[in-house]
């Protein structure tokens, strides 16, 4: 039996992932500048942020401000590298992406609702990233 579909229009397809892939890069711009912020106000003072709780993953907050701020400046390249359309930096903002995730995971205790908020961010980095199967590519007539 065939079945009769239509014809996907490639530039609907292309609009959607480049698109993804443009919101991919500038979430990582602002999360990065957010985690040098961050980093910022915890290397500047450490009474910042308050623990929830007692967490098994403990850090000095000067550390945590260190990673942050570190983090967020090469999450702001990759971001930079994917809005530009180059490979390295889509594969760069896949691994940034999912270190960002695990930091954040670890950083709970400090900031539970901002750390979910950019764990969830950086899985749809990740996401975007990933299924773009255009990225990169120039498109030929």
């Amino acid at each position: 039996m065939s079945q009769n579909t239509a014809p996907r229009n490639p530039s609907t397809s292309g609009a959607w992932a480049t698109g993804g892939t443009l919101f991919a890069g500038v979430l990582m711009l602002v999360t990065g500048f957010l985690d040098v912020f961050q980093g910022i106000a915890g290397i500047a003072k450490d009474d910042v942020y308050t623990r929830v709780g007692d967490y098994v993953f403990k850090f000095n907050l000067t550390t945590w401000g260190w990673i942050h701020l570190i983090l967020g400046v090469i999450l702001t390249v990759a971001g930079y590298g994917i809005l530009k359309g180059a490979e390295w930096g889509r594969v760069t903002g896949i691994a940034l992406a999912s270190l960002n995730v695990l930091l954040q995971f670890l950083f709970l205790p400090y900031q539970p609702w901002w750390a979910l908020f950019s764990m969830a961010i950086s899985i749809f980095v990740i996401w975007a990233l990933a299924t773009d199967e255009a990225y990169g590519r120039a498109e030929t007539f």
